[in-house]
């Protein structure tokens, strides 16, 4: 059972379920998006993989100039026709930011963790972000503090410490949810403060810190049920002209492949949906029945 639990939380792009039990999609719809139903926190994966590297080549690797044009995933997501998460470094969606020094574009644009916290507000939702690792949100609430989920608890840390050096941005324009006041963003973060382990409604840091921010169930663990056909959809943006998408039941889920994408990284996502698409091209072509999928 191990070994199976292992492979389902493991899934890449070519094993996930298809609609026609020969494993070819034959409709024009978007294909099935991956279910999370066994992983844990993502942020302890990400402890996990650092120690696997340092043990594996004696120090850990030297950190590169981040670039979030070159590393993050543009995408958006829908919750049936209404999107509610969009990330895009193009002319069109990157507003311009006042004192915007450099890493991106408009909002998506990332500082250091002392110039970032000039700018915080209480309320602001802050999301960490290096490259090959899962980012980290947290919720500012003040003081140059933050309200965060990390190794499966939920703690009050200052903003620097909580960045561990990595370069962040004020999120608050990621999800498009009607926000709740600032005063009740605090003070949902300042609530879950201590709350630990078996105790914890969010899988990962982001769910928690939108959690906060939003109030909405969909974010918490097992907020929805995974009945019926999948409303969210998780468009990735592989080119000017070119777009993949995934269904998922729940946004939960949607979450969990949106941040394996990020962890991973714009070139090795674009890899790996190329090289499905294009094998799932071929297997059309040597059919004269099926149907070529449009993006």
């Amino acid at each position: 059972m191990g070994n199976q639990v292992e492979k389902l939380t493991h899934l890449n792009y070519k094993e996930v379920p298809t609609a026609d039990p020969t494993g070819i999609d034959r409709d024009e719809g978007p294909r099935i998006g991956v279910s999370y139903i066994f992983s844990n926190d993502d942020d302890e994966l990400e402890q996990h993989q650092d120690s696997v590297v340092s043990d594996l080549v004696g120090q850990p690797p030297t950190p590169q100039p981040y670039d979030p044009q070159l590393h993050e995933v543009e995408c958006s997501v829908y919750y049936r026709d209404e999107c509610i998460y969009h990330k895009s470094f193009s002319e069109e969606d990157a507003l311009p930011v006042e004192g915007d020094d450099g890493g991106g574009g408009g909002y998506l644009t990332t500082y250091t963790p002392e110039n970032l916290l000039n700018r915080c507000k209480a309320g602001d939702l802050v999301e960490f972000v290096c490259q090959a690792q899962y980012p980290h949100w947290a919720v500012y609430v003040g003081d140059f503090q933050v309200v965060h989920l990390h190794r499966l608890e939920v703690v009050n840390s200052f903003l620097t410490d909580a960045g561990q050096g990595q370069r962040g941005r004020i999120a608050n324009q990621l999800y498009r949810y009607k926000p709740l006041s600032p005063a009740a963003v605090v003070r949902n973060a300042l609530e879950q403060v201590g709350c630990k382990d078996r105790d914890l409604s969010w899988r990962n840091s982001e769910c928690f810190a939108s959690w906060c921010r939003y109030g909405k169930r969909e974010f918490k663990i097992g907020g929805e049920l995974r009945i019926g056909k999948q409303p969210y959809r998780l468009q990735i943006r592989l080119g000017d002209k070119r777009s993949h998408t995934l269904e998922f039941q729940s946004l939960e889920d949607l979450i969990m492949e949106k941040r394996r994408n990020d962890q991973i990284g714009r070139a090795a996502v674009i890899q790996e949906l190329s090289s499905h698409l294009q094998a799932t091209e071929e297997e059309e072509d040597n059919d004269p029945g099926a149907q070529t999928a449009t993006e």
